[in-house]
């Protein structure tokens, strides 16, 4: 049965962010790192979702207020361009100090989509706390964007944590050699399992709503999405 949920807009040591949990709590917590759309109504469905699953879920906001519910995406591209990776991966440790601090999760774990997916492998490579990563699509481009002073298969090969990464075969942002390297990074590992999901003909991004239009982006997210959710339930159970 599913969770009966409690969710709102909660500011964490100066940083917004989406709080949505089973009422009552979950010792059970999981990191949510966005798309380009921040903290918009695809997001949330994501975090309610996993929060009816029985998970904690705290969503980082990229752009701190703006979103795609109320933003045009040029303005948000021109905001992800001024990201920086030190910066913001300090942000995720403060909102991960707050699932396994105050929300009270004994395991949390991390997980972003396109963007997000990209800067999930490297938190996981930098944080040793996380008990899961899961990079759906992660933005890695052949040629690394200005603002990318990190690299995420380096950062991959350090995770010691589960991960599981999801790839679309038809992604037009991330060739196969990108992916390839960072497949080729996570089986470099000595102890961290992995599981690697490729989708032939799913598009960069094909968990969004907007894409799901889509059969073929629809029918990778209805086969990945419930062994996520498996495997987000597994990997952040009690010992």
């Amino acid at each position: 049965m599913p969770h009966e949920i409690e969710s709102s807009l909660i500011t964490v040591d100066g940083l917004r962010a989406y709080l949505s949990r089973p009422s009552g709590g979950s010792r059970q917590g999981m990191l949510l790192l966005p798309m380009i759309t921040g903290i918009g109504a695809q997001l949330r469905e994501f975090a309610d979702d996993l929060a009816r699953s029985g998970i904690t879920a705290l969503s980082w906001d990229p752009w701190h207020g703006p979103s795609a519910d109320d933003t045009p995406l040029d303005d948000l591209f021109g905001l992800m361009r001024k990201l920086d990776d030190e910066v913001v991966l300090d942000e995720h440790r403060r909102l991960l100090d707050h699932l396994l601090g105050e929300l009270g999760c004994a395991k949390a774990g991390v997980i972003g989509w396109c963007l997000g997916g990209r800067l999930a492998l490297l938190f996981g490579g930098r944080d040793t706390r996380v008990a899961n990563v899961v990079a759906y699509h992660p933005t890695v481009p052949g040629t690394p964007d200005p603002n990318h002073t990190l690299d995420a298969a380096e950062h991959a090969a350090r995770i010691e944590a589960p991960v599981m990464m999801l790839y679309p075969g038809a992604d037009d942002l991330v060739p196969v050699e990108s992916f390839t390297r960072l497949q080729t990074a996570l089986n470099s590992r000595a102890g961290g399992p992995s599981i690697v999901h490729v989708y032939p003909g799913a598009e960069h991004g094909f968990t969004s709503r907007q894409r799901r239009e889509k059969p073929v982006n629809a029918d990778a997210y209805a086969l990945s999405w419930p062994q996520m959710l498996e495997f987000v339930r597994v990997t952040t159970a009690g010992s």
